[in-house]
């Protein structure tokens, strides 16, 4: 499996905007065993991504779907920067297996 944790900066204002574009059209993806979008408690600005992979061909692949390429044009405007981001390899968890 092949993990993504990822922090995103959404301008001022437009957090709720940028998750709406990011949960729209995520269904269909193929390999995505499971993807979250989080509101930082700490930072009004900040936007956790959680990804699990069933590969990472798959993520990669991900990327030239048409949904994604609209939601990436879509949501640019609406990002100010990234935070923290890592790769990891899941092992397992609930709705997870190997």
């Amino acid at each position: 499996m092949f993990g993504l944790i990822g922090k995103m900066i959404a301008t001022p204002g437009q957090r709720e905007a940028l998750i709406a574009i990011l949960l729209d059209g995520i269904e269909g993806m193929p390999g995505c065993l499971s993807y979250v979008v989080a509101r930082d408690v700490k930072d009004e600005h900040a936007i956790w991504i959680t990804e699990v992979w069933d590969s990472k061909e798959s993520h990669s692949a991900s990327l030239k779907l048409p949904s994604v390429q609209a939601a990436i044009a879509k949501g640019k405007p609406l990002i100010a920067g990234f935070g923290d981001y890592v790769t990891t390899e899941p092992v397992g968890g609930v709705s997870l297996t190997k």
